[in-house]
């Protein structure tokens, strides 16, 4: 059997909250209808996606993300600005920038990729953008709301909130027809 697995930083209820208003916000523009929205409580940082994963490699994987969080003390990060992927003429993902202690959460991010590409994970190709992801794009619609998304993005105020960095966790997660299911699978805390 085979589980599809992902290593991420959960989000504190006070946060998911906040993003939860963005995206109300966001909802009201009929221009932005057709957008795949992330439920608030399923929106989390992040920092590896592993894919459909052998299930009995969890706990070589759960070893890794132990070792990944050695060498770095908790730290905080906060809510920036709303962005997108794509381009203005084809935008893919909306999201919510991370800002705030970026340079241990790069350190963090580095340390799960190279724990994991030792058991065989390889790194992803792009650079680290630390993101929460508010909606997506279908590729059918960027066009037609590729202006509305533009002057949303401006319009509006973006979130506030800092996110405490105290541990990594593997998530699971089941697609079902109305959306992903997350489950915390396993925490390894920041020390």
């Amino acid at each position: 059997m085979s589980l599809r697995l992902f290593v991420a930083i959960e989000l504190p209820p006070a946060t998911l909250a906040r993003l939860g208003q963005v995206q109300h916000e966001l909802q009201r523009d009929p221009a932005l209808a057709g957008l795949r929205w992330v439920r608030p409580d399923g929106i989390h940082l992040t920092l590896k996606f592993l894919g459909e994963t052998p299930e009995d490699e969890q706990a070589a994987i759960e070893r890794a993300i132990s070792r990944a969080v050695t060498d770095i003390a908790p730290f905080e990060v906060e809510l920036g600005k709303l962005g997108c992927f794509g381009s203005h003429r084809s935008p893919r993902v909306l999201w919510v920038d991370v800002e705030g202690d970026i340079a241990s959460l790069g350190r963090l991010q580095v340390n799960v990729e190279r724990e994991l590409a030792a058991l065989g994970y390889p790194p992803d190709g792009r650079a680290f953008s630390a993101h929460l992801t508010l909606a997506r794009v279908p590729p059918e619609r960027a066009a037609q709301v590729a202006a509305a998304l533009e002057a949303a993005i401006s319009a509006a105020v973006a979130p506030t909130g800092v996110i405490p960095v105290d541990e990594v966790a593997l998530m699971r997660s089941d697609l079902r027809p109305n959306g992903a299911v997350y489950t915390q699978l396993f925490a390894a805390p920041l020390v």
